[in-house]
Formats: structure tokens, C-alpha cells, sequence
């Protein structure tokens, strides 16, 4: 069968299947990335009694909740796919993801509902999380066992495409809304308006996807009376079956996740966060490096089918893990000079007892601060400043060097409360001052910004994305045999794109605010893309010339 489809051009149906299957997938992943591109509207329209920062980390925190349940969309999903068959698995999937979106767009704020409105949120967001756990794999097995033998890198690549497509989809509409309503409308309630258009894209999917039929693979093995009845267990009890499903996580997973999210999310929130670059403007260029990238999906995707799978991802962990470093601190200097430049002339040191300093990352906002350490620390991580931390201080005392500038952190110990908000506001501003006299700027200057090098910047960062994303697809659905193949696949991907790539941001600003310095976060996408490389290439095989179809 596998050698009558290679000496075969693509049917029309076939074609129809990858475009009806795409199509309804970007939707699928424009609904789901909605929430992460306007996590800063949201962390003040949901999280408003919080600080501005702890709002916008707690605005992430609820983003990251929709990855931390995809695995177990994935378990639930998988089963039903594997038990009833691929096309209605993800027809309910589609449905769950466009309701829960919607929703969204219509529900009040906390200023109206006060605590019930971030706690639905978050419902919400679980919901779009157990959605997607299904929806990624169904349409990849769908159109994989649609496909010709030899042609199944070119044509799972295009539903690589849809998870870039639906987050460059999701920057256009936000953009688009944004121009027609001005920043003030759009804050107010224009943000709602993304997630409302979401109903009709759902009626589209719907529609399109009805009109698909089961796929062959599953049809044929259903027909015969050998489908999986428990493939749960057939999958992960047995070692044969979850040894792969293992190596497909720590060899692939793992790693193209953290190049997916830092090439895509994590730049967009360093070019914001850290960079201070205007969010319209960091979108536009991200916007501009998805629209260069996405076509390379389809490139390695279909170059897989004729040197393999295994090498292009490989080079692309092996790539990320050792550009990462050099590429953002370009990045700083083309988005933010006069940051990167102040850094260099003027660095900015913390002299502490590292026995005083706890840890930094304080998701709600109500910890006490605990020293003159801690004190000095926030503030700086509050400012995005970069800094290093000198041990050889005083017990009991902070000093904040800026450049020749030293000032000392107020005693916050032993000190009535009047006296240290008097205290630490005087100091936040003896620092402000210091660091604009030291050339530190509150935003970047547009003007300055080097719009072509922070797209090139941004576009190869893309490539690294497309070339560990594009072969990604065909290489899972070739690992594991049909019966069990939605949740065997499934599993592993979620795993690794839900909690892997998915918490990637609130990791690495974690890492970012207790190291203060703003390119640390990068070490846990260049460990895991490592890691992946090794284990990948050591143990990994080849799957371009496996008969998906003997498996059964």
C-alpha cells in the first residue's frame, strides 16, 4: 500500500484534507494564543488589585494554566480518538476551544465581578488547555494518514504552520483593532473584540471539518475489529510502547518546544518586558518575522521527507542552544541602544551579604519585604535593570552602585511603617535618577530602534522554529502504530510543548528577577534544547521510510 501511494500524486481530497485541516487548526491555535498576546491588558482588566507587576506575572501565571492541563486533554482525547475515531475527536475539541474563547470576550472584569471574574478566567483558560491537549494530535494523525508514502514531511508541515499562523493571525487582529479604535478605546473594552470574531471562526471549523471524512488508517483498522480498547494502558503500561513514548519527549519534544516558544513568545515578551519596546511596535516586527518564517515550515518539512526527520531537528536544538545567548544580546543593542550601551559603560551593582537576599519571585505581590537586600533587588527587577550582585557587603545593609553613583538602601528592619514607605520611595527615586543621569532609559526610543536587524533578528530565530517544528509532525505519527497512535503521540507532544515550552515565560523571568540579569532566562531553553540533542541523537532512529500503515 505505502509503495503504490509513493508512485502517486496527492488525490483532490487528499489536498483538501491538509487545507480543511489546517484551516480549522489555525483557528483552533488563534483562539488559544489570543490570551498571551494581550497578557498585559488582561493582567490589569483581571488582576487590578495587584501591582503592576505582579498582575502582569499573575496574568502569565493563568496563561501558563492552559499548558499545564494540555497533557491531560491529551489523555482524554487521545483515548477518544483512538477508540472512536480521529475526525469527531476533533470536531469536540474545536467546539470546547471556540466557546471557552468567547466567553472571554464577554466577561466582565473584576472591577464588575470582582474575584469571580479571574477565577473564571482561568476555568477558561483550563478548558482551552484540555482542548488543545486533543486538537494537535488529531489533526496531525488525520492528515498524516491521509497522506502519500514519502510526502508525509510535506504534508503534516503545513499543520506545523497553523500553530505560527494562528499567533501571527491573532498580532494582525489585536493590531488591526487597535488602529481602528485607538489605546484607549482598545484598554478599555476594544481588547474584547479578538475574542469575539473567535465565534465565527468557530462556525467556519465546524463547518469545514463536517464535511471531512474518517481517515483510511483508522477506517480500515476500525473495519477490521482491531481497534485499541484500552489504549491508555496499551500505551503508557507497557515498556515497549512507553520507552518511545519517553524518547519522544526527552529526544524531541522537549526541545523543539523550548525553540518554539523562545523564537516566538519568550522574544516578544524580551523585546516588551526587558527591552521596554512600545507593545504595538514589538508586535509589528514580531508580526513581520512570522510572516518571513512560516513559509519554512513547509521547506524542512518536505526537505525531511528526502534526508530525514532526525537531522534538521537535531541541528536546530544544537542551533538554539548555542546562538541563543549572542542573538538576544544583538537583539538589546538593535531594539534598546541606549539600554545596551548604558549597561556596558554603567553597570549596575548590588554590594549585599548574600545571607540577607531571599528568593525574588513573589507571584502575588503580598510578600513582606524582609531586608535592605530584598529591597534593592525588587526595585531593580521592578525597573528591568539589569545587575550584578557583589557578596563582599555589610550584614544588614545594601549598597546600589551606578556607575561612580552609590546609593544606600534604607535600614527596613526595626522601622515604623511610615517612616519605610517614606524611606523606600525617597530610594526608588535617588536610584531613578541615578540611572537616568547613567543613560538608562524608561522606554526604547523608536527612533533608535534598528527595525531591519531586530526583523533579522527575529526571522532567524523563525528558522531555528521551523526547522525543529516542520519535520516534528510526521516524525511523531511514524513512532507509534495506529491503534494507539492519537494518545501514544499526544502525550509526549503536550508534555512537552504544555509544561516544557508552555511555562517557559513565567520560568525564565522567574530566573531573570532573582539573578537580575535580563538574558539568564535563556539558560533553561539552552539546557533543554541541549539536553534534547544529546538524547535525541544518541538514541533517536530514523522514521522518513516507515510504513505508517504496517503497524496497524
Amino acid at each position: 500500500m505505502a509503495d503504490a501511494a509513493a508512485a502517486r500524486a496527492m488525490t483532490r481530497e487528499e489536498r483538501k484534507v491538509v487545507f480543511a485541516s489546517s484551516l480549522g487548526t489555525v483557528f483552533e491555535w488563534y483562539d488559544f494564543y489570543l490570551y498571551g498576546s494581550l497578557a498585559a491588558i488582561i493582567a490589569r482588566q483581571f488582576f487590578s488589585p495587584l501591582d503592576a507587576s505582579a498582575a502582569f506575572i499573575f496574568a502569565l501565571l493563568a496563561f501558563a494554566a492552559g499548558f499545564v492541563v494540555r497533557p491531560f486533554g491529551a489523555l482524554v482525547f487521545g483515548r477518544l480518538g483512538d477508540m472512536i475515531g480521529r475526525k469527531y475527536t476533533f470536531l469536540v475539541t474545536i467546539l470546547i476551544m471556540g466557546l471557552s474563547t468567547f466567553i472571554v470576550g464577554i466577561l466582565p472584569t473584576y472591577g464588575s465581578i470582582g474575584v469571580a471574574a479571574p477565577v473564571i478566567l482561568i476555568g477558561l483558560r483550563l478548558l482551552q488547555g484540555l482542548a488543545m491537549g486533543g486538537e494537535y494530535g488529531g489533526a496531525a494523525i488525520y492528515v498524516a494518514e491521509h497522506a502519500p508514502h514519502g510526502r508525509r514531511g510535506a504534508c503534516t508541515a503545513w499543520i506545523q504552520t497553523t500553530a505560527t499562523l494562528g499567533l501571527f493571525m491573532s498580532l494582525v487582529v489585536i493590531l488591526g483593532t487597535r488602529t481602528v479604535l485607538g489605546e484607549d478605546e482598545f484598554a478599555d473594552w476594544g481588547w474584547r473584540v479578538p475574542f469575539l470574531v473567535s465565534i465565527v471562526l468557530l462556525v467556519v471549523s465546524v463547518w469545514i471539518r463536517l464535511s471531512l471524512d474518517e481517515s483510511p488508517a483508522f477506517a480500515r483498522m476500525k473495519a477490521q475489529g482491531r481497534t485499541s480498547l484500552a489504549p491508555v494502558s496499551e500505551s503508557f503500561g507497557r515498556w515497549k510502547n512507553l520507552r518511545v513514548a519517553l524518547l519522544a519527549l526527552v529526544g524531541l519534544t522537549a526541545g523543539q518546544a523550548v525553540v518554539w516558544y523562545t523564537g516566538q513568545f519568550y522574544a516578544l515578551f524580551f523585546l516588551t518586558q526587558q527591552l521596554k519596546v512600545d507593545a504595538t511596535t514589538a508586535q509589528l516586527m514580531v508580526a513581520a518575522a512570522l510572516l518571513i518564517g512560516t513559509p519554512l515550515f513547509i521547506v524542512f518539512g518536505t526537505l525531511s521527507d528526502r534526508v530525514g526527520r532526525k537531522p534538521i531537528i537535531m541541528l536546530g536544538c544544537v542551533l538554539a542552544a548555542a546562538t541563543y545567548f549572542p542573538v538576544f544580546q544583538a537583539l538589546a543593542w538593535a531594539a534598546n541602544p541606549a539600554l545596551a550601551q548604558a549597561q556596558a559603560r554603567n553597570r549596575v551593582v548590588v554590594v549585599v551579604n548574600p545571607t540577607d537576599c531571599s528568593f525574588q519571585f513573589n507571584p502575588t505581590g503580598t510578600a513582606r519585604v524582609a531586608s535592605a537586600c530584598d529591597m534593592a533587588r525588587q526595585m531593580l527587577a521592578a525597573q528591568s535593570v539589569s545587575y550584578d550582585t557583589d557578596p563582599a557587603g555589610t550584614p544588614g545593609q545594601a549598597l546600589v552602585r551606578i556607575g561612580a553613583t552609590e546609593i544606600a538602601s534604607p535600614i527596613a528592619h526595626d522601622v515604623p511603617a511610615d517612616e519605610a514607605r517614606r524611606n523606600a520611595t525617597a530610594f526608588r527615586q535617588a536610584v531613578g535618577y541615578a540611572l537616568a543621569d547613567a543613560g538608562y532609559p524608561t522606554q526604547a526610543d523608536p527612533a533608535r530602534i534598528n527595525t531591519l536587524l531586530v526583523v533579522a533578528l527575529l526571522s532567524y530565530l523563525m528558522v531555528l522554529v521551523a526547522m525543529v517544528y516542520g519535520p516534528l509532525a510526521a516524525m511523531l505519527v511514524e513512532m507509534f502504530p495506529t491503534r494507539i497512535r492519537y494518545t501514544s503521540l499526544s502525550l509526549p507532544y503536550h508534555i512537552g510543548n504544555g509544561w516544557f515550552g508552555g511555562l517557559l515565560p513565567i520560568l525564565s523571568f522567574a530566573i531573570v528577577t532573582q539573578t537580575g540579569n535580563m538574558y539568564s532566562g535563556l539558560w533553561y531553553p539552552v539546557l533543554v534544547a541541549g539536553a534534547t540533542a544529546v538524547v535525541g541523537g544518541l538514541l533517536l532512529r530514523e522514521t522518513k521510510d516507515v510504513d505508517i500503515y504496517a503497524n496497524d
